[in-house]
């Protein structure tokens, strides 16, 4: 069932929960969240709640890692200083109170809560804000290279090294409550961007003692931090053990909030689809996220709840300009003219979800209607590559296993039919399947010799600037992609106020970045999660910002 309330999609199923689509965000604080989803807040919370997941977190020091299954885990822990308010998608205060915009949008001040503790403790304050922000602003060349993926230099674009080309300038304590940020140039989105779990703020004391730099621990092969093993933060759950069978967190005491009902969370991996449905139905979870295709189906007939979010994702088909003979642009363009988006969708993704001609949804101001698009032409494809000279040169296309994303149902077989296609053209594919766990983001993220590969972002706040800017804003090691002209337009538009003009120049870099063709957007996918009778209510976002104590549970 469909329905348009107030602007906003609602869409209803099984026990008939909703999710309410987010909304433009302002710069405007509003009201504070909310968290209290107990008949008795001020009792302690004792239910235990099962969540399945599609694979282990990264690592869980939320600065230094993009991916989702992390920062479902450190929403819970940690808190930043702005927060997503769950019914209308603005900032909303978190840690900070209420804050004001000065100087033109080069400085903000921040006022804090009073009378919070992190996990461990420590008093939370101004100077543990700028400890935090000092830390991400510093960090060191060889760790940078470690983690590619930082969100810090996707959004303030550069280091203390090169301060001349960075948006973050420095953060004052002004007293142990309020809090100076200042930048070298106006952000509009500086404040939506505050909201990524990235920018949550950790305690400095752990910070120091767990080395939360240095990358000598292990996680299934990965090199982490002692930190990125045990995060520390002001949030609802603390940290209490990490497993190959299971993520457990418990509700934290001392919580300035409400702390809902639930007292202890189990994150519990599931890396197939059928095996989450499963557990589902066995009773040994109460919810799963990233509900496919093919188990849509089995679970409505057996009445389980659903929850659809809105689309606020992009799956794309990289291509790295790096490898030869991709630097051609009718190469580039036969890769496009020979994918069949819509095969792909009917096949692997649920319904309604749309083809994507551009990596900007349509929710945002700054979609582009009229993007280009060279639509599904094999045989065009086929003379494009004959007028390249293109000899049947080998492609490596990577794609991963054991994972399921909101943006790549199932990544398998996505790869297998967009390898047929693209082979069917002419295409000479080298399939090179990498474990999930085993480091495919940074393997397709950094440079090497991935000429094709599957991924997709996730938008995190409301602002295109959350698509463009971390993909085509500079030259990266995933595409390598190099336009000047489209990164200076990208700089431009994220210091121009809202309104015609920003609208009007992200349309354009929509266009300039789809006729070049530095990767080929597939879908704008709709994602789900399947939960038990026994949840009543659950804090759906198309963000992704969801925290266990806005669940309720049936008594």
């Amino acid at each position: 069932m469909v329905r348009r309330i107030a602007g906003r999609f609602i869409r209803s199923i099984g026990a008939g929960l909703a999710v309410i689509a987010l909304a433009s965000c302002t710069a405007t604080p509003g009201p504070a969240p909310t968290t209290s989803t107990s008949a008795t807040p001020s009792s302690e919370p004792i239910a235990t709640f099962n969540f399945g997941t599609p694979s282990q977190p990264l690592g869980l020091d939320p600065a230094l890692t993009a991916d989702a299954e992390s920062y479902r885990v450190t929403r819970q822990v940690l808190e930043g200083l702005v927060g997503v308010d769950g019914s209308t998608g603005q900032p909303a205060p978190l840690l900070a109170t209420e804050w004001k915009e000065l100087d033109d949008g080069l400085k903000y001040d921040f006022t804090l809560r009073k009378g919070v503790t992190f996990h461990d403790g420590t008093p939370f304050n101004a100077a543990a804000v700028c400890t935090n922000f000092d830390r991400w602003f510093t960090f060191p060349e060889e760790l940078r290279k470690q983690a590619p993926g930082m969100s810090f230099k996707g959004v303030f674009k550069a280091f203390s090294d090169t301060p001349v080309l960075s948006i973050f300038k420095s953060c004052a304590s002004l007293s142990d409550g309020n809090v100076r940020i200042s930048l070298t140039r106006p952000f509009t989105g500086f404040l939506q961007a505050l909201t990524l779990p990235a920018f949550a703020i950790s305690s400095p004391q752990a910070l120091a003692s767990q080395s939360a730099n240095v990358l000598n621990q292990s996680k299934d092969g990965m090199p982490v931090s002692a930190y990125a093993l045990h995060p520390i933060g002001t949030g609802p759950f603390v940290f209490s053990s990490w497993t190959k069978d299971k993520l457990t967190l418990t509700s934290y005491k001392g919580y300035w909030g409400n702390k809902g009902q639930i007292g202890t969370v189990n994150f519990i991996p599931y890396d197939h689809p059928q095996t989450r449905l499963q557990a589902l139905l066995d009773g040994k979870i109460d919810g799963y996220d990233l509900v496919t295709a093919a188990n849509f189906d089995p679970l409505v007939k057996k009445g389980k709840q659903i929850i659809q979010r809105d689309p606020f994702s992009v799956m794309y088909l990289g291509i790295n300009q790096s490898v030869a003979p991709l630097q051609k642009p009718q190469i580039r363009q036969a890769i496009e003219l020979a994918v069949d988006k819509e095969t792909l969708i009917r096949k692997f993704f649920i319904d309604n979800t749309a083809q994507a001609t551009q990596f900007v949804p349509p929710k945002l101001s700054g979609f582009n209607n009229n993007a280009p698009s060279l639509g599904y032409d094999p045989e065009k494809a086929k003379k494009l590559l004959a007028e390249a000279g293109y000899k049947g040169e080998e492609l490596k296309f990577y794609y991963p296993l054991n994972v399921t994303r909101p943006y790549l149902p199932t990544p398998e077989k996505i790869y297998a039919e967009l390898s047929r296609q693209l082979t069917a053209v002419g295409f000479n594919i080298k399939p090179v399947p990498v474990d999930w766990s085993d480091g495919y983001l940074q393997k397709v993220q950094s440079p090497g010799d991935h000429a094709l590969h599957l991924l997709g972002w996730n938008g995190a706040y409301s602002d295109a600037d959350n698509f463009l800017a971390p993909l085509f804003g500079e030259v990266n090691g995933e595409f390598g992609y190099q336009d000047s002209t489209v990164f200076a337009k990208v700089d431009r538009a994220r210091s121009l106020p809202e309104g015609k003009e920003r609208t009007s120049l992200y349309q354009a870099i929509n266009a300039e970045i789809a006729t070049a063709v530095p990767a080929v957007p597939i879908a704008f996918p709709i994602s789900a999660l399947a939960l038990s009778d026994r949840v009543e209510k659950y804090p759906a976002s198309p963000v992704l910002s969801e925290v266990f104590t806005n669940v309720r549970l049936k008594s």
